[in-house]
C-alpha cells in the first residue's frame, strides 16, 4: 500500500492539536449539527460517529445546553500508526436556549452515529388566538359575545 506525504496536511493537524486545550477538548467543528423548528419543538441533529453512547453527557445550566462526547482510537496496544486522520478525544459544544423552552421535557436519542435532541417550546410561548369582545353603546357585552368571552376566560 502506498501512502503519500503531504507536509501541509501534517502542519494543519499539528496546529489544530495546539489550539485545543492540551489535546483533550476539541472545537465544535468535529460536532457538526443541524437545527430546525418543526411545529412546537426544535430538533437538533449532532453527528457523533464512532462515539460510545455511554460517553455522551448532556447538561442544562440556566439557559445553556452543553453536549460532551468522547471518541477513542480503535487501535490495539503497540500498533504502529501509518495514517491517523479520524479525530479522537473529548469534544464539547454549547447551545444557548431561549427562555421559552421547556427544559424539563428535552428528549435525547442516539442512533447510527447521530445524536437527536427534541427541545419542546414551553406552553407560554406557543401561538394562541385571543378573542376580541364586542360591546354595545352602553358598554355591555352582547348576548352572543358574552358566551364567547366567558368561554375564552
Amino acid at each position: 500500500m502506498a501512502l503519500t506525504f503531504d507536509p501541509f496536511r501534517e502542519m494543519d493537524r499539528m496546529a489544530a492539536r495546539l489550539m485545543t486545550s492540551g489535546g483533550t477538548q476539541r472545537s465544535a467543528s468535529w460536532m457538526p449539527m443541524d437545527l430546525y423548528r418543526a411545529g412546537d419543538h426544535y430538533v437538533v441533529h449532532v453527528d457523533l460517529p464512532g462515539v460510545d453512547p455511554g460517553s455522551i453527557d448532556l447538561d442544562v445550566d440556566a439557559s445553556t445546553l452543553t453536549i460532551q462526547a468522547e471518541r477513542t482510537l480503535g487501535a490495539a496496544d503497540g500498533a504502529q500508526w501509518l495514517a491517523q486522520e479520524r479525530p479522537a478525544g473529548r469534544y464539547v459544544r454549547q447551545l444557548s436556549l431561549g427562555s421559552d423552552i421547556d427544559q424539563d421535557a428535552i428528549h435525547a436519542a442516539y442512533e447510527h452515529g447521530v445524536l437527536t435532541l427534541t427541545i419542546p417550546v414551553a406552553e407560554r410561548a406557543k401561538p394562541r388566538k385571543i378573542t376580541v369582545e364586542r360591546r354595545d353603546e352602553q358598554g355591555q357585552l352582547g348576548a352572543g359575545d358574552r358566551a364567547t368571552a366567558d368561554a375564552a376566560s
